[in-house]
């Protein structure tokens, strides 16, 4: 019996809205929804023709596109004129002058030897500036503003230590040798 009343209210439920759906689009609204034009009768504005300028039209056929501009229907740039190429060859850079590169470092001392440590093997490198002689190994510090970074056999690797710039200073034959030193110029 319950099934029977589950079918009644489906189907009568299925029938109300297939009413409800023949109504929404077969019967007009009340409210238009926009201004037919069949519904009016046409009328023309009441505008007096200009007569046809035919001189206007010629002068329109004569001109021909000229110009710096580029031109719109052409898939080509524009040739650049030969003044503004002349100027922007004579032209500066726009923007900010960059400063002068710093000038190169200048070692005041003069390298005349090394010496390797027989114990451990340490390299030493010898410098003097005037009258004041600096013995220094890898990594110490050469009268207060230099860093020696490496030793070599015929030249040493300081850094400036303010500036972390480095230079390689050769070294000088000192003047009792002559240069003739055949150990190149270290001391042993």
């Amino acid at each position: 019996m319950e099934k029977n009343h589950t079918r009644t209210y489906v189907l009568a439920g299925a029938l109300l809205g297939a009413i409800l759906l023949f109504l929404y689009f077969h019967i007009p609204s009340s409210v238009p929804n926009g201004i037919v034009a069949a519904d009016q009768k046409f009328e023309p504005l009441d505008v007096q023709e200009p007569d046809l300028r035919l001189d206007l039209i010629e002068k329109l056929h004569k001109l021909k596109y000229e110009g710096s501009h580029r031109n719109i229907f052409s898939a080509v740039p524009p040739p650049v004129p030969v003044d503004a190429q002349k100027s922007r060859e004579n032209s500066r850079p726009v923007g900010p002058m960059l400063p002068p590169p710093p000038p190169p470092v200048q070692f005041p001392a003069q390298f005349f030897g090394t010496a390797t440590m027989p114990d451990t093997g340490t390299k030493l490198a010898f410098f003097q500036e005037g009258e004041d002689v600096a013995v220094v190994q890898e990594g110490g510090v050469i009268f207060g503003t230099f860093r020696l970074s490496h030793i070599g056999n015929d030249s040493v690797t300081v850094e400036e230590i303010s500036s972390g710039r480095t230079t390689i200073v050769p070294l000088q034959p000192s003047a009792d040798q002559g240069g003739s030193n055949p150990n190149g110029g270290g001391v042993q």
